[in-house]
């Protein structure tokens, strides 16, 4: 095998890396978690650094979350030890000549993944991406339907998420805030509600849940998806 057989190589694996990294991104943000925090422990997981923040504690609040995490250090084990591997045998193939006097070819397909990571990094591209994404969720798991819920964070054993409410449960409906017991009953704090039309506002004893409203809560995550009727959901 040849130096360019060799950068060619290399290049593919990158991009192959790349994209197995996006794919896991998608999934820990199907499953709830934003997509920064979700990217960080994804390369996180993938690469076996063991580098682990107060937001691993996301990974282990859910159970499909821990099988997730699970699937992506095995697959990124397997996948590393084949890259170590193949390039083991390719460099001993080559010899120092070869090295020397192809080196200029590496030029090739690095700049062409560098280009594109460069153009990934666009914000339209990665809005358009993201837009796409959120669409072809939205029809297979129908969520534009349905109440969601997506974690900000995790504070000890709680976490502060947001409920995009597009249908108020019937416990809720027509119940002003203090007769709900949601924060006695269910330990649920209402902390900031948005409207429709993008009012952001603290909650009071009279406020209403209503259609098409955005609620910033804490509490536990179970409680949160059972008392609204969410599912997991990401932005």
């Amino acid at each position: 095998m040849n130096i360019y057989a060799a950068a060619s190589l290399f290049a593919v694996l990158i991009l192959l890396y790349i994209i197995i990294s996006e794919v896991f991104t998608l999934l820990f943000r199907l499953i709830g978690l934003p997509e920064e925090k979700a990217r960080f422990q994804v390369v996180s997981l993938l690469t076996g650094s063991g580098f682990t923040t107060r937001e691993s504690e996301m990974i282990i609040s859910t159970r499909r979350r821990r099988r997730l995490a699970r699937v992506t250090m095995l697959f990124g084990y397997v996948f590393n030890i084949s890259v170590v591997s193949a390039f083991i045998n390719v460099f001993m193939s080559l010899k120092i000549t070869q090295v020397g006097q192809y080196v200029l070819g590496l030029l090739i397909p690095v700049g062409m993944v560098a280009l594109l990571i460069i153009i990934l990094r666009i914000p339209a591209v990665r809005s358009f991406g993201s837009a796409l994404v959120l669409k072809a969720v939205g029809n297979i798991t129908h969520t534009e339907t349905a109440n969601s819920v997506m974690i900000i964070d995790h504070i000890g054993k709680g976490c502060i998420a947001q409920v995009h409410v597009r249908e108020v449960p019937k416990a809720l409906s027509g119940k002003k805030l203090f007769e709900s017991r949601i924060k006695e009953e269910h330990n649920i704090l209402i902390m900031l509600v948005e409207d429709k039309h993008g009012r952001v506002e603290p909650p009071h004893k009279d406020t209403v849940f209503n259609v098409g409203e955005k609620l910033t809560v804490f509490g536990d995550y179970q409680n949160i998806c059972r008392v609204f009727e969410a599912k997991e959901h990401f932005e």
